[in-house]
């Protein structure tokens, strides 16, 4: 028995030193250590007028964090900005966080410094290991020219090792529009300085704010126009088979639209849009919200011209029916040749006042979310802490109801003197002047 333990000490031999190779080689192939420093997180902080948006030309704060691994210390951080990018050390800061969900804050003592287009960050004690970092750099300017801006990084550490940062995320930059441009020229004048040193200039009429939410609230001009130049043509023929529906000698007709006229005229239209818009989704119907604020707002102008175009056709003497029919002609024909012509004409400058109102009564879609002038406007003020964007919100309603309002003036002067003039040659004829067309 002996023996055969002697025979098998070589084999065993043999096998221990095919173990070891076997385990040198799994070590070699296995994977690198992590690194002493990770990325979590790159970003700039948005910088545009009520938007998510990171603007060129413009300044903005960069915020970097890392953790490092468990048995380092991290002596520095250095981030490297893209070429053309500005930037200040005055307030540029290193905090450590601590704690699970990373509250507890610690700044120790850093020394901060610039080389081109590189800061350092140099703690005068290194960072405890597996420490979590945060760098953050204000008054950072990017290119106007906007795109993904790639940052770069190292870090040392306390053993005076240096290493390269790989995973740095880009930061996406929006180039700069014209709008954004002149609002940040603005903010260098100095009258503009001296105009915001005014608390009540500043809060209701800030330039650099007015310029740079033109552009935004441009968009939900747009789609307030969308929406009434949609909403009004359809409420046209409603109205006006609700107005044929109130003069009819049906009772049930009259019931019908006399009904729907008193309810829709008799609750605000505020009440009105919320019931669409939170009512009908709980009785399971989803309508988009354009399309249900067209419906809305529609429905809620067809009552109102109901009796323009009833008060309309009632205006129109009776005498011009009874000739109609004298004539031959039917009660449908005397009805489109006749009376709807003359009505149209008759209540064209109530028409355009209604439209005027309709149109600012999109303002109330912005309480259910809908995209329009007053929710962009909402946005940015929201953001900027100024009323500037209600002003210039004022000013895109103000550009369609003034020109209205005067059109609706000239139409009824224009009405008011053609029946003056008939009047006038009315008189006339009865006392003798004029013969037909020519004086007697």
């Amino acid at each position: 028995m002996l023996d055969n333990t002697k025979k098998a000490r070589p084999h065993l031999r043999a096998l221990a030193v095919a173990l070891a190779t076997l385990a040198c080689a799994l070590t070699l192939a296995s994977p690198t250590a992590a690194q002493a420093l990770e990325t979590q997180k790159c970003s700039a902080k948005p910088n545009g007028s009520g938007s998510s948006e990171v603007l060129g030309g413009s300044e903005t704060r960069i915020t970097w964090e890392g953790q490092a691994d468990a048995s380092e210390q991290v002596k520095s951080v250095t981030l490297t900005l893209p070429e053309g990018t500005s930037y200040s050390t005055d307030d540029a800061r290193l905090t450590l966080l601590s704690g699970d969900d990373l509250m507890t804050r610690d700044r120790p003592k850093t020394e901060v410094s610039s080389d081109g287009q590189s800061v350092t960050f140099a703690l005068d004690e290194d960072a405890p290991a597996g420490a979590y970092v945060r760098l953050e750099l204000y008054k950072v300017v990017f290119p106007t020219s906007g795109g993904d801006e790639q940052m770069s990084a190292s870090y040392t550490l306390a053993d005076g090792s240096s290493h390269d940062l790989s995973d740095v995320p880009a930061i996406s930059v929006t180039s700069v529009s014209p709008w954004d441009s002149a609002a940040n020229w603005l903010k260098e004048q100095d009258w503009v300085r001296k105009w915001n040193e005014n608390t009540f200039l500043r809060l209701f009429l800030n330039p650099p704010i007015l310029v740079s939410s033109i552009p935004s609230v441009f968009q939900g001009f747009l789609m307030a126009l969308a929406i009434v130049l949609v909403a009004f043509p359809l409420a046209i023929p409603f109205g006006f088979v609700l107005a044929l529906m109130r003069i009819s000698k049906l009772r049930v007709l009259r019931g019908i639209a006399g009904f729907y006229v008193n309810i829709v005229r008799g609750t605000p239209a505020f009440l009105q849009i919320y019931i669409a818009f939170f009512g009908l989704p709980l009785a399971g119907l989803q309508i988009p919200s354009y399309p249900l604020g067209v419906i809305v707002l529609a429905m809620n102008s067809a009552a109102y011209l109901c009796e323009i175009f009833r008060a309309g056709i009632q205006s129109i003497p009776k005498g011009q029916s009874e000739a109609a029919r004298s004539l031959g002609m039917t009660s449908f024909q005397t009805m489109v040749y006749v009376i709807i012509p003359q009505t149209f004409r008759n209540v064209l400058p109530t028409m355009t006042s209604e439209f005027i109102l309709l149109y600012k009564d999109t303002s109330l879609l912005a309480a259910v979310g809908v995209m329009e002038v007053v929710m962009y406007s909402k946005t940015i003020v929201a953001s900027t802490g100024s009323i500037t964007p209600y002003i210039v919100a004022a000013l895109f309603y103000l550009v369609v109801t003034i020109p209205l309002a005067r059109l609706v003036g000239k139409l009824e002067a224009r009405m008011l003197g053609t029946d003056a003039g008939k009047r006038r040659k009315k008189t006339l004829k009865e006392a003798g002047v004029i013969d037909g067309d020519h004086i007697a």
